[in-house]
């Protein structure tokens, strides 16, 4: 069963479609990314999923239940890409204000502001803490209750790159534990490798949705093998592959379809001698982003 379901999801604001017959599911357990340009429709479908508007047309179902309803309210957290607090009060403060909210123990948010980080200043003023500690005390917010769906709108705005691997640690154990993970990311490095399976909008439409590799099929975007040449080497290389292009630093770059990698394989074995190292570069999913999305197709009528 998936913990959340969109079947031609449409939703129109008088002539514009925001979405435009978007499906697809998250599973329980699964870390699915939402990608797509300003504009693509991200934040629309988030709000349906959140119950905040309503859908135009198509079905949804949040955790088995209708978007808003008490049941997917109570097992749904949400991260927004900036989280307000009030700065006078301290992160306890405001974690068990969020408590008491759910009907949990106030004892909890000591524990909640140590799995992100912040038991160190759970009680200094907020207005003291930087834009990655805000962000923080958004996250453990959304910890509580141990929810079974996370919805979060680029939610490592604002951290440093050790906060940043920390986060994505601690999402991992937690679609680990089966929570069903939902996130709008432009940081597209950051997703390839921490997600498994991302979903591209463009104008509104699903585009496509897949795992890296599926995703480097639908693309069709060549593999570059960067090859160094070793001391006086570089012309019998440059003979060797004609078909590769130099670069100022006098590396060739062989590019080659992704079937023909075996092929090209073969070949740089077979001039080892002439070599002083090689690396294979893949598609990188902002590679596949800008080939597949289409960013500067215009759709008619439909935007977001």
């Amino acid at each position: 069963m998936s913990s959340l379901t969109l079947s031609r999801l449409t939703r129109r604001f008088g002539a514009v479609s925001a979405l435009e017959n978007v499906s697809f599911t998250v599973a329980p357990g699964e870390r699915v990314a939402l990608l797509g340009h300003n504009g693509a429709g991200k934040s629309t479908l988030m709000k349906i999923v959140l119950g905040l508007i309503p859908a135009t047309s198509g079905e949804i179902r949040v955790l088995d239940a209708a978007p808003g309803s008490a049941a997917a309210r109570a097992g749904t957290a949400y991260l927004p890409e900036n989280v307000a607090f009030h700065p006078a009060l301290t992160g306890r403060e405001q974690i068990r204000a969020y408590l008491a909210l759910r009907g949990a123990p106030a004892r909890q948010a000591g524990d909640l502001l140590a799995r992100v980080g912040l038991a160190d200043a759970a009680d200094r003023r907020i207005g003291t803490y930087s834009k990655g500690m805000r962000q923080r005390v958004g996250l453990a917010q959304a910890l509580i209750g141990q929810p079974r769906l996370l919805v979060m709108d680029e939610p490592t705005s604002g951290l440093d790159p050790v906060s940043r691997r920390e986060f994505y640690a601690l999402l991992d154990d937690l679609a680990a534990a089966g929570a069903a993970i939902l996130l709008s990311s432009h940081a597209l490095t950051e997703v390839e490798a921490r997600t498994d399976r991302m979903v591209i909008l463009s104008h509104g439409q699903l585009v496509a949705q897949g795992t890296m590799a599926e995703l480097r099929d639908r693309a069709a975007l060549p593999v570059v093998f960067a090859l160094v040449p070793g001391a006086g080497q570089a012309g019998a290389l440059a003979a060797a592959f004609p078909d590769a292009a130099a670069s100022p630093d006098g590396t060739l770059r062989l590019s080659v379809p992704q079937d023909g990698k075996i092929a090209a394989l073969s070949r740089v074995a077979a001039a080892q001698a002439m070599l002083a190292d090689v690396d294979i570069i893949p598609p990188s999913l902002e590679d596949i982003y800008s080939r597949i999305s289409r960013r500067d197709v215009d759709v008619p009528g439909v935007a977001a």
